[in-house]
C-alpha cells in the first residue's frame, strides 16, 4: 500500500504539473479572433462577365436643412413643416383632404417634443444620440462647432484599459481603479467589434533598464491580459535586449536589457466621432452640427423642456443666425470641458465641477517609430508616463497633465513641446538627432477632469466619470474617457429614462446600414442597450483585403486605397467614386489635396454630402486628419479644399475669405508658426508659405538649425 502510494503521489502531482502547465500554455498562446481579420459581413461586388462591377449602393442620411426643419418642428414652427408639404402628394398623386389628413398625423407626430436634446457633438454626446435613438427614443443633438471639434479629436488615439491605472490598484489597494480598468478592458472589445475600419490593436514595448524590473513589468502586463479575459487578444511577451533592438532599432542600446510588449487598441478619434454622429442620424436621431445653445427653457415648475438655438452657418455666410426654440423632454449636457457653463446657463449659483487639464501631444515623422510598434515610457524625469505611438503614417507623442484654463482651441506651448521632446531624447539612439523642426503638428487637449459636487471633500477628483442631476431636471455626464464612451452613454440614457419618465420601445424602421436587404446587419433592437453590438458606418463591408477591390475597380493608388478603406470602412466605395478622374494613365482617380499624404478630392466631396462637414476646418481637422498630421502642409492644401467645399456649398467670394482666415487662425492651434498667420492664399499658391523669419527658422524649419 505505502509503495503504490508512493508511486502514484508523484505521477498525480506530475500530471497536475503538466495539467496547469498546458493549461497555462493554452490560455496564453491558444488561437483568438482578431477584430478586422474576419470577411466582410457584406462581400464585396463580385466582376461579372464584361470584367465590370457595380458597387454597392448605401442609405441616405437626412441633409443638415432637414435635420435642422425637424428642430423646430418640435418647437411648434410651422414653416419648418411647410417645407415638405406636398411631398407625399407629388408621389401619389393624393387628393387635398387626403393631404390634410396625413399633414395632420404626419405634423402632429413630428411636431411632438423630443424625448432627449443632447447637448454636445464629442463622443459623449454622440455616443447617448446613438444610444437613445436605438433605444427607440426620440432624440436629438447639437454641437455649438463641429463633432469632435473639442477634446474627442486631441486624444492620444489609444483605446485603453490603462496599464499605469492597473499598477495604481494594485499599490494603493484601490478598488475603483481596479474596476475602471476592467470595464474599459471590456470596452475596449466592444470598440474594437462596432468600428474596426477605424480601430486596431496595437502592440505597445514597455523598455526595461534594470534586470530587477523585469519580473515586476512581466507580472503587471500578465496581470493586464488576465483581466483582459475572453476580451483580450494577443497575450504579452518578453524580448530580449537584442530582439528589443530589432523591435524598436530607434531605442537607446546602453540603456535596455529587454523589453515586454503587451496589446491595447488604437484608433482614429475623430473619425469615429463622426461615424458615431453619422450611425446616429441613420437610425433616426437630429444632429446638427454649428448649432450653439443659447439658452435653456423652463416650464411653470421650473423644470427644463427645452433649449433656444442659433445657426452659426447662417452668421459664416454674413446673415443673422435663425434662432429658434428645440423642445424636449429632457434634457443632457455632455459638452466635456464646457461642461460648468452650460451648468451654470441652468443655475448661475451652482459651484464648477470641471478642473481642466491640458493634454499635449506632438507629432513627428513616422521614422521615429517603427510602422506598428509603440513604447510607453512609465517613468518620466517628472514620474508621468509618455506614450510614443505610430499613427496614420507619423509619430505621436505625448502626453503632458497640467492644470489649464478653458478656451475653445487651446494652443500647445513651448514649455510643454521642448518637455516632451526632452523625454524622447531619453530614450532614443543618441545618433538620432530630436529636433524642434521636426515637430509637424503640436495641439493641447482639455481633459474634464471633474469633482463629484454631492462629495463630502469637493476638491477630491472623480477617476471615472460623473452622472449628476440639477433641481431642475438637467441631467450632466462629465469625465471619463475615449474608451469608455459607449458605457457612459448607456448609463446616461437609463438614468436619463428613470429621470424623464421615457419610453423606450423596439426599433420598427431599422435601417440598412450595410447598404443590402440580404444582411440583417441590425441587433435586436428591443428597446434595451444594444450599442455593444449596433456596428457603426462602414464596418459592415469592412475587411483588410478591400483596398485591392478600390484599386482594381477605380485605379487608385495603393496608400490612397488602404486610407480610404481605414477611414470609411465599406464607404469607401462613395468617396472613391466622387473622387476626380487624374487624365493620367495610372492612378486613373484620386487627386490629392496634400502630396505629402493619401487624402483626396473625393473626401472633401463626400464629407460635405454625407458627413455634414460646413467648413474648411471640419475638413482639414476632423473628416481628413491632414491638419493634425502636418500643419504646414494643411496649410498649403487650404486653397484646394475652400474651392473644393465652394462648389459643393456655393459660397461667395466673402465667405471663401471667412474661411481663409478662420482657418489659418485654427492652424494655429495645431503647431503652425506664428508668421504665417498673416499668410495670404496667394502667398501659399506661390509657394512663399514656407518662408520663416530667423527666429523661426530655428523652431520650425526642418532644414534649419536644432
Amino acid at each position: 500500500m505505502a509503495t503504490s502510494s508512493r508511486i502514484v503521489r508523484p505521477v498525480l502531482y506530475t500530471a497536475a504539473a503538466a495539467g496547469v502547465g498546458g493549461g497555462l500554455i493554452y490560455v496564453s498562446y491558444r488561437p483568438r479572433n482578431i477584430p478586422g481579420s474576419d470577411p466582410a459581413l457584406v462581400p464585396p461586388p463580385r466582376f461579372d462577365e464584361h470584367g465590370t462591377i457595380a458597387p454597392p449602393r448605401f442609405p441616405d442620411i437626412k441633409s443638415r436643412g432637414k435635420q435642422i426643419a425637424d428642430l423646430k418642428q418640435s418647437g411648434g414652427v410651422q414653416a419648418a413643416a411647410a417645407a415638405n408639404k406636398g411631398f407625399w402628394s407629388t408621389i401619389f398623386g393624393a387628393s387635398s383632404d387626403e393631404e390634410k389628413t396625413e399633414d395632420k398625423i404626419l405634423g402632429e407626430k413630428d411636431a411632438a417634443p423630443y424625448d432627449l436634446l443632447v447637448i454636445g457633438g464629442g463622443a459623449t454626446g454622440t455616443g447617448i444620440a446613438l444610444d437613445a435613438a436605438t433605444r427607440g427614443l426620440k432624440v436629438a443633438m447639437v454641437e455649438r462647432d463641429d463633432f469632435s471639434s473639442g477634446t474627442s479629436s486631441k486624444s492620444t488615439k489609444l483605446v485603453h484599459g490603462g496599464v499605469r491605472y492597473l499598477e495604481k490598484a494594485v499599490w494603493e489597494l484601490d478598488y475603483n481603479q481596479y474596476k475602471l480598468v476592467k470595464e474599459a478592458l471590456r470596452e475596449r472589445k466592444y470598440f474594437l467589434d462596432t468600428a474596426p475600419h477605424l480601430s486596431n490593436w496595437l502592440p505597445i514595448m514597455l523598455p526595461i533598464q534594470k534586470w530587477w524590473q523585469a519580473p515586476y513589468f512581466w507580472a503587471g502586463t500578465k496581470a493586464y491580459d488576465f483581466l483582459a479575459g475572453s476580451e483580450g487578444i494577443e497575450s504579452s511577451y518578453f524580448l530580449t535586449k537584442s530582439k528589443a533592438l530589432e523591435s524598436f532599432p530607434m531605442l537607446k542600446s546602453s540603456d535596455v536589457v529587454g523589453a515586454l510588449v503587451y496589446y491595447d487598441g488604437a484608433h482614429n478619434d475623430a473619425r469615429m466621432n463622426v461615424s458615431l454622429a453619422m450611425t446616429a442620424a441613420l437610425y433616426g436621431a437630429t444632429v446638427v452640427n454649428h448649432m450653439e445653445v443659447t439658452g435653456l427653457e423652463k416650464d411653470s415648475s421650473g423644470k427644463l423642456n427645452g433649449a433656444r438655438v442659433r445657426d452659426l452657418v447662417q452668421e459664416r455666410n454674413g446673415r443673422k443666425g435663425d434662432e429658434f426654440i428645440i423642445h424636449a423632454k429632457g434634457i443632457v449636457n455632455a459638452t466635456g470641458p464646457f461642461t460648468d457653463s452650460i451648468r451654470k446657463m441652468d443655475d448661475q449659483s451652482v459651484d464648477e465641477i470641471v478642473a481642466p487639464s491640458s493634454g499635449v501631444h506632438v507629432i513627428l515623422p513616422g521614422y521615429y517609430s517603427p510602422a506598428n510598434m509603440g513604447l510607453i515610457d512609465p517613468k518620466t524625469s517628472d514620474g508621468r508616463v509618455i506614450f510614443f505611438l505610430p499613427w496614420q503614417g507619423n509619430t505621436i507623442a505625448g502626453t503632458t497633465d497640467t492644470p489649464t484654463n478653458i478656451s475653445q482651441n487651446p494652443i500647445a506651448g513651448e514649455e510643454e513641446i521642448e518637455w516632451i521632446l526632452s523625454e524622447i531624447r531619453g530614450y532614443l539612439a543618441p545618433d538620432i538627432n530630436v529636433r524642434r523642426g521636426d515637430v509637424l503638428a503640436a495641439w493641447s487637449g482639455i481633459r474634464p477632469l471633474v469633482r463629484d459636487p454631492e462629495a463630502k471633500n469637493t476638491e477630491s477628483l472623480v477617476r471615472n466619470h460623473l452622472i449628476t442631476v440639477s433641481d431642475s431636471d438637467l441631467l450632466t455626464c462629465a469625465g471619463g474617457k475615449w474608451t469608455t464612451y459607449r458605457q457612459m452613454a448607456e448609463e446616461t440614457v437609463d438614468e436619463a429614462i428613470n429621470l424623464y419618465k421615457l419610453g423606450p420601445g423596439p426599433v420598427l424602421q431599422v435601417p440598412r446600414v450595410s447598404g443590402t436587404e440580404m444582411i440583417d446587419d441590425a441587433a435586436p433592437l428591443d428597446g434595451k442597450c444594444q450599442t455593444h453590438q449596433v456596428r457603426l458606418i462602414g464596418a459592415h463591408g469592412y475587411s483588410k483585403t478591400l483596398f485591392i477591390n478600390l484599386i482594381q475597380h477605380f485605379g487608385l493608388e495603393t496608400d490612397i486605397a488602404k486610407h480610404l478603406v481605414e477611414s470609411y470602412g465599406d464607404r469607401a466605395w462613395t468617396v472613391a467614386a466622387l473622387s476626380s478622374p487624374t487624365e493620367k494613365r495610372f492612378p486613373v482617380r484620386g487627386v490629392r489635396i496634400s502630396a505629402l499624404y493619401p487624402f483626396i478630392d473625393g473626401e472633401v466631396r463626400y464629407a460635405v454630402r454625407h458627413e455634414y462637414a460646413q467648413t474648411a476646418v471640419d475638413v482639414l481637422a476632423r473628416r481628413t486628419r491632414l491638419a493634425f498630421l502636418n500643419a504646414q502642409a494643411a496649410l498649403e492644401a487650404l486653397p484646394d479644399v475652400i474651392d473644393l467645399m465652394a462648389e459643393e456649398l456655393k459660397w461667395d467670394k466673402k465667405r471663401k475669405d471667412v474661411e481663409w482666415k478662420d482657418t489659418v487662425q485654427f492652424l494655429a492651434s495645431m503647431g503652425l508658426a506664428k508668421s504665417k498667420l498673416s499668410v495670404t492664399r496667394k502667398d501659399v499658391e506661390s509657394g512663399r508659405a514656407g518662408e520663416y523669419d530667423e527666429h523661426e527658422r530655428k523652431l520650425y524649419s526642418r532644414h534649419g538649425e536644432s
